[in-house]
């Protein structure tokens, strides 16, 4: 499916389901959310990643929390699905703000609930490595979406996962990094114990042989 959206690029990825602040203070921005809020309309945010705009994805404004004097915004938003650029026009019609035509990805909703279930317990215990359990919640029935810039994926490893066309893809790609992140944590925190034993009088039972 195709559709025209008013676009506010941005160096970072976001995923459909995730809420995300932002504070609005550029003019030529300020002027994007207004006219959304007059239309009630969507925006998209394209991923700034790989030094072009290509993927995306289409998020709605669920609230506006403050303006301020001067005309900036902390605005609430949602994302909503993920699109390809087809045509990116800066400035887009008669607008200060970029624009054009893009295309929804058709995404296979293929999520596997063995799969979820797998990843929630992999966060649990990353968040245990990292002592944050107490700071992050998550239950069964948490989105990996929710947690998903919590995992130490780098932002290609993101922007990759975003172009992906199956849902049961992602997890796997997901899982995998969890299940190759935690044994190096683990690694690391031994590592640490054996560097503050270093100087201290050890005891170690003789050898028999």
């Amino acid at each position: 499916m195709f559709k025209e959206l008013p676009l506010f690029p941005l160096n970072m990825v976001v995923f459909p389901g995730e809420e995300l602040n932002l504070h609005i203070f550029e003019p030529r921005y300020k002027q994007l959310i207004n006219d959304c809020l007059k239309t009630e309309s969507t925006f998209g945010i394209p991923s700034y990643v790989l030094t072009k705009v290509e993927y995306g994805t289409e998020v709605k404004i669920k609230e506006v929390t403050k303006t301020y004097d001067d005309g900036r915004m902390d605005i609430k938003t949602e994302g909503v699905s993920v699109f390809r650029v087809e045509d990116f026009q800066n400035p887009w019609k008669e607008n200060v703000y970029a624009g054009g035509p893009v295309k929804f990805l058709d995404v296979k909703n293929d999520l596997d609930p063995k799969l979820h279930l797998l990843i929630v317990s992999l966060c649990r215990e990353l968040f245990e490595w990292l002592h944050m359990e107490e700071e992050i919640s998550i239950t069964d029935k948490t989105s990996m979406y929710e947690v998903i810039h919590k995992l130490g994926l780098k932002l290609e490893e993101e922007y990759l996962l975003l172009k992906m066309k199956s849902q049961r893809k992602r997890q796997c790609y997901v899982i995998e990094h969890l299940e190759n992140l935690i044994p190096a944590l683990e690694r690391a925190e031994k590592a640490k114990e054996k560097i503050r034993m270093n100087g201290h009088f050890k005891h170690f039972n003789p050898l028999k042989f």
